[in-house]
């Protein structure tokens, strides 16, 4: 049941992050409060403390700093990005302080990207942050799944890598396609159709 929770929010920040910023903070507060639990194995009842605290904590701290919310989010979705990648890098136990190099670093790195870029930098960080969730809880949901969560061996880890990019990729082409107006992305009219004459817009 917990995986197809992680799954379900996942989902709706991989393909709708971009629609509703409040939505998508929340998630990926909660997405990273879980996922970082998660790099050290921990129980389903702290896994869900993680997460809740998370998504109030990102909430709080992005509508307290509105005016950088952009710098925030992308700091948030990043980490949450980092994360999954440290997990990917460590086959079997997790290094603390290694995680914590990857998670900062992606972060940083995030963070400055959705403050420049803003919307179109936010649109690949919730699309791979959505990824990564929806990765978690398809590896929760059955046994043989389980090294989507948690990649060990070789071809698993790359395996995992794939699944992670082309969720990702689309992720990101459903919420360029379908909130192309907040992302300030004008639909060209092809000459064949409605509404053109002589191919004039």
């Amino acid at each position: 049941m917990n995986g197809i929770v992680i799954m379900l929010i996942g989902a709706l920040l991989c393909f709708y992050g971009i629609r509703s910023l409040h939505l998508a903070v929340l998630a990926i507060g909660f997405g990273l409060g879980w996922l970082v639990a998660d790099l050290f194995n921990a129980s389903l009842a702290a896994l869900f403390l993680f997460a809740l605290v998370g998504a109030v904590t990102a909430w709080v701290v992005t509508s307290l700093v509105f005016r950088f919310s952009a710098y925030f989010i992308g700091g948030l979705a990043g980490a949450m990005v980092g994360a999954r990648t440290a997990d990917v890098l460590q086959p079997g136990d997790n290094n603390w302080a290694l995680s914590a190099i990857v998670v900062l670093a992606v972060a940083v790195a995030a963070a400055f990207l959705a403050d420049k870029y803003r919307a179109r930098a936010l649109l690949w960080l919730t699309s791979i942050g959505g990824a990564s969730m929806i990765l978690n809880g398809l590896g929760r949901t059955a046994g043989p799944l389980e090294f989507l969560r948690d990649p060990n061996s070789g071809w698993q880890q790359v395996f995992s890598t794939l699944a992670w990019i082309a969720i990702s990729v689309a992720g990101w082409i459903v919420q360029r396609r379908l909130f192309a107006d907040k992302l300030g992305i004008e639909t060209k009219k092809r000459p064949w159709q409605p509404g053109l004459v002589n191919g004039e817009s």
